[in-house]
């Protein structure tokens, strides 16, 4: 019987002896800053995700901002971003000088409402920039061809997507650069992290540029840059995290699908899965609504009375953040889910029946 004193957390990183041995070695050699493990990372990862490049950066929101730079993106210029995000998502397009315009998102995958994206383009559109949110891929085909009418530059935030799949490819591969994210209760990670993945070669050299202080060769400083640089620490460290990868994604859908198949509660509608993708569950976002018997913050502190964590995924969509609100509120449904949603655990560290306790629970 499973000890309900011990409580099941919302998240926990998996770091082992091969964790543990890579970092020793790298302290061992005495070369900690970014170097050849860095290299390594970066090829094996863009490996990993079928692109030609990959550069690694001190974290995802480095990442996202190092995109938009190399894209041109600046004052006057307006991206495309879903109201439903981390607000990095958004605060990456305010650190160049453009503005973040906001699109709703549908109320079943969660991510970037493509029927919503026309009414948002205007003379100074330049780039969309879409989430793969709790991962989840959004619908790449219908903004890759809305992007190719209006000459856009398309951004894959991937930072909670790692190894996530549209007809069997990976993304990061299908806009014009992806960003990822190895903060700790990621799918995989590196402490703190991120890398952003290319098939173009000119961004490319621009990324290498602005996340090493603009630096063609050492000392000589070409362009406008950024200390973004990952550490080799860091690197090995992700290096061990991506070759088990899969077998960590494998967990999580494992524990999703048990979820998918047993929680019965009334008014609990569970995660919508897009034809033709693979979901990688960074997060397992249920949704309440008016005919669940109590209301989230209740149902919040009965979870962790039964020794269950739980967290809300976000609480404020971005577009009604103090920092962006304007007085209207355009995306109804980022508003509603903020609502109503919730995330149960769904990591790998979880065991069967951990699953099975926190299924019975929630419907009890």
């Amino acid at each position: 019987m499973l000890n309900i004193y011990i409580m099941i957390p919302i998240a926990k990183p998996i770091i082992g002896k091969d964790e543990l041995l890579a970092v020793s070695a790298v302290l061992e050699s005495g070369l900690l800053a970014s170097g050849k493990q860095v290299e390594r990372f970066e090829m094996e990862f863009a490996d990993y995700c079928g692109t030609e490049y990959a550069v690694a950066t001190n974290n995802g929101t480095s990442a996202l901002h190092a995109a938009l730079l190399a894209a041109k993106i600046g004052p006057g210029d307006e991206v495309i971003v879903p109201a439903f995000s981390f607000i990095a998502s958004a605060t990456a397009v305010s650190m160049t000088g453009a503005k973040p315009v906001f699109v709703d998102v549908d109320g079943f995958t969660y991510n970037i409402n493509p029927l919503k994206i026309h009414e948002k383009i205007t003379s100074k559109t330049k780039a969309i920039l879409g989430v793969h949110l709790f991962g989840q891929p959004f619908n790449v085909k219908y903004i890759q061809e809305i992007c190719e009418s209006h000459n856009l530059i398309l951004i894959e935030d991937a930072a909670q997507a790692h190894g996530a799949k549209v007809n069997n490819k990976k993304v990061g591969g299908f806009g014009d650069m992806g960003c990822f994210s190895f903060y700790a209760t990621k799918n995989m990670t590196t402490g703190e992290g991120g890398v952003i993945t290319t098939d173009n070669k000119l961004f490319y050299e621009r990324l290498k540029l602005l996340i090493n202080h603009g630096q063609s060769e050492k000392y000589l400083h070409t362009s406008l840059g950024y200390n973004y640089r990952m550490t080799d620490i860091a690197a090995v460290i992700g290096r061990v995290q991506l070759s088990k990868l899969d077998i960590f994604n494998n967990a999580r859908c494992k524990n999703a699908e048990y979820y998918n198949h047993n929680i019965k509660a009334d008014g609990i509608i569970l995660p919508e899965v897009s034809c033709n993708t693979h979901h990688v569950y960074h997060q397992y976002v249920i949704q309440l609504t008016d005919e669940f018997y109590m209301d989230r913050m209740d149902f919040m502190d009965y979870l962790e009375v039964k020794g269950i964590k739980t967290a809300i995924h976000y609480p404020i969509p971005i577009h009604r953040q103090l920092l962006y609100a304007d007085g209207f509120d355009n995306c109804p449904v980022s508003t509603n889910l903020a609502i109503s949603v919730l995330s149960i655990p769904v990591h790998p560290s979880l065991t069967q029946d951990q699953v099975v306790y926190i299924t019975n629970t929630i419907n009890r």
